[in-house]
């Protein structure tokens, strides 16, 4: 027999609408906190989570999940938001830059450079995926709506060559989303948005 879906889970689709609710209002009140302590680089965060946020509503609507997944209570929470991402901020304050680098183009063609997948590369998913940061601590790690938690990602930023590998340990509405510590290790200073990334499955 066929094992009933857990409790949030769309009977549909196999999304888990509590990992899709659980990402949404990360990323709201991480919105929410950006707002109450603003700094110079806050829209750019802003732009990038929003873009983040209206993926996983796509996906939240596309498996039926209920209700509006904590949207409606973003507002509430705005000071416990910005004490929350105050650690985030300082992070990012070491490395201010172009503010610009949050606005949304349209994914570049693949260069040479990600042609080989070469070494202990594994396949190649997402093509043309951007990646960013989801705002969490902890651990290096990563969040998906497209692999199941357990599975490992390599997630190489083609503008300057630096990779990193990661498992999948929570559910978001992107192929990839990097928390804090494992989007430290790829980005470029200043940048809070990787435009040209390989993104692989390795097991």
């Amino acid at each position: 027999m066929q094992a009933q879906p857990e409790k949030g889970q769309a009977a549909t689709s196999g999304e888990d609408c509590g990992g899709l609710d659980k990402a949404l209002q990360n990323n709201l009140n991480f919105i929410a906190g950006q707002k109450a302590n603003p700094d110079a680089q806050s829209e750019a965060r802003i732009a990038n989570r929003q873009a983040v946020v209206d993926l996983i509503q796509q996906r939240r609507k596309a498996a039926g999940c209920a209700g509006d997944g904590g949207a409606g209570n973003a507002n509430q929470g705005n000071n416990n938001a910005g004490n929350a991402n105050q650690g985030n901020n300082n992070a990012d304050n070491n490395n201010a830059g172009n503010g610009n680098q949050a606005t949304a183009q349209p994914a570049p063609q693949q260069p040479e450079a990600g042609q080989g997948n070469g070494g202990a590369s594994g396949q190649q998913v997402c093509a043309g995926s951007t990646v960013t940061l989801s705002g969490e601590g902890g651990a290096p790690a990563a969040s998906s709506g497209e692999f199941p938690i357990g599975t490992t990602l390599k997630v190489t930023n083609l503008d300057n060559n630096k990779s990193t590998t990661v498992k999948v340990a929570s559910v978001s509405g992107s192929c990839a989303l990097l928390n804090n510590a494992a989007f430290e290790q790829v980005r470029e200073p200043g940048k809070f948005l990787i435009r040209r990334a390989l993104i692989e499955k390795i097991g």
